[in-house]
């Protein structure tokens, strides 16, 4: 595979992490596989892709992949340990999405930096307003996209929810109409079928200035998937051909549900999702040899007791850092999943689960963090979860970033100095140094009298009147009214 460079990040950081990023530090590492287990898993993915094969039933694909030498009887196609190599190495190692409409970089896709935001087309809402549980309205990813907007942890939004007072036909379209005019942050779209892509890339395209623009500057990414086990269907093949021909950034990503359409063992099912996504991966060079593909795999595990996909489980995590040990071995970036839960509810559960997910997602760096928001297991969306995950990210941010041990840290000169029986609170040192310790932002620290005079509200109060004031207050760019009007022809043609 040739050796491909890669781009250092500069897009925005906290504050914290920016205060601590220039000093040589000790971090905590998370690793699970040796190079072999990876050559491991990618020969069992090989094997799978030249002997089992997959069906495809898009006859572009097809042509492209007969061309390219793959065996193929009907609709199932065989490649070549070759082809795939050749896909592997002609695909970029890293990309960028943009700031809405300019050519400032919201997020570098380059295997190093970790991004974080919301998930797509729940069914239900957590009112933040009402407390209540609700079918979506489009006025509430209007107030979803404003909140994610506004966090600086939450890098790039989704549409979070499925929008009931939209035609069915168009609500894909809608969401994506939507998120533009609420948000300037990169913007992950899901839609149905390549009516609805070609329809959401004119709308950004529009914004970015024309088609050349949004492939040199793109401000979108599409999440797509082939059909687990081994097929690719003529919907999912054709967006993949799509963005391929366009240069639009994807992830096409399987989604093997282990015990279900997978293999019960998680080695069996990541090595079956990994032949998905390397046989996408092939098509989508094949048409455009050079255009951005974000490698990942949703691997779940179905409960035998519930027979639900679950999301809080240790064997779902094990999976996110098995796709991020294969990404960095084929030298690509990665999509990953962070802040969802099985709960119902903002409680316990669901911060034990956020808390799982943000840690495992930061020491295994994987790079582009989906359904920050989930309840239910990805069926409902709850924008206080958004919040909590958002405090979460900053704070595990701050143990990721490790520890100096040089000798400024160590401070001998300012032992030695203050002395035994001394005090350290007015040494220059402390002041120094002090705002390099995280501080939270909504839990409370507080004695109990003093949190008692402050009204004793819980993390759950919290959360609902910051979320409210978010959405109430934090203000979007508009776009122009040439744009906006351009958006309005293409939803309503």
């Amino acid at each position: 595979m040739k050796s491909r460079r890669r781009s250092r990040r500069q897009a925005p950081k906290a504050a914290l992490e920016s205060s601590l990023s220039d000093l040589p530090r000790i971090q905590p590492r998370l690793s699970l596989f040796s190079q072999e287990d990876c050559h491991r898993i990618h020969r069992a993915s090989l094997n799978i892709l030249h002997h089992t094969g997959v069906q495809v039933f898009c006859p572009e694909a097809k042509a492209l992949l007969q061309k390219a030498g793959a065996f193929i009887q009907d609709d199932l196609v065989k490649l070549s340990p070759s082809l795939v190599e050749w896909a592997l190495a002609a695909a970029p190692n890293a990309f960028n999405l943009h700031v809405r409409g300019s050519e400032e970089v919201a997020i570098r896709l380059d295997g190093r930096s970790c991004y974080f935001g919301p998930g797509s087309d729940t069914f239900r809402y957590l009112d933040p307003r009402s407390g209540q549980r609700r079918n979506f309205k489009l006025a509430d990813i209007a107030d979803c996209a404003r909140l994610c907007d506004a966090l600086p942890e939450i890098n790039f939004v989704m549409s979070m929810g499925v929008p009931r007072d939209v035609p069915d036909g168009r609500y894909f379209w809608h969401q994506y109409a939507t998120l533009l005019r609420n948000s300037s942050k990169p913007i992950v779209v899901v839609c149905d079928s390549l009516a609805d892509m070609e329809a959401i890339t004119a709308m950004a395209a529009a914004v970015a200035g024309g088609m050349d623009r949004l492939a040199q500057f793109p401000n979108i990414l599409l999440y797509s998937e082939p059909t687990t086990p081994l097929q690719h269907s003529p919907a999912a093949t054709e967006k993949l051909l799509f963005c391929a021909q366009h240069r639009i950034p994807i992830t096409h990503s399987p989604a093997p549900m282990i015990g279900g359409t997978a293999p019960i063992t998680l080695a069996g099912a990541v090595a079956l999702g990994n032949a998905e996504l390397l046989s996408s991966l092939v098509m989508h060079q094949l048409k455009n040899a050079g255009a951005p593909f974000l490698y990942g795999h949703g691997v779940h595990h179905l409960d035998m007791k519930t027979m639900i996909s679950v999301y809080g489980a240790p064997e779902f995590q094990l999976a996110r850092v098995m796709a991020a040990e294969m990404a960095r071995f084929y030298h690509l970036p990665v999509w990953g999943y962070t802040g969802h839960t099985d709960s119902k509810v903002v409680d316990g559960q669901a911060a034990a689960d956020a808390q799982f997910s943000v840690m495992t997602a930061l020491l295994a760096k994987t790079n582009l963090n989906h359904d920050v928001g989930y309840l239910e297991a990805g069926l409902a969306t709850s924008p206080e979860m958004i919040l909590l995950t958002n405090e979460l990210i900053t704070m595990t941010r701050r143990f990721v970033a490790g520890v100096r041990l040089d000798d400024e840290a160590l401070a001998l000169d300012v032992i030695h100095a203050v002395g035994p029986g001394g005090e350290f609170l007015s040494h220059d040192h402390t002041m120094a140094h002090w705002r390099e310790y995280w501080q939270p932002q909504f839990f409370d620290r507080q004695r109990l009298e003093s949190w008692q005079e402050d009204g004793a509200k819980d993390i759950n109060g919290r959360l609902r009147d910051q979320v409210i004031a978010l959405m109430d207050e934090h203000r979007v760019e508009s776009l122009s009214p040439t744009i906006d009007s351009e958006i309005d022809k293409i939803l309503f043609s």
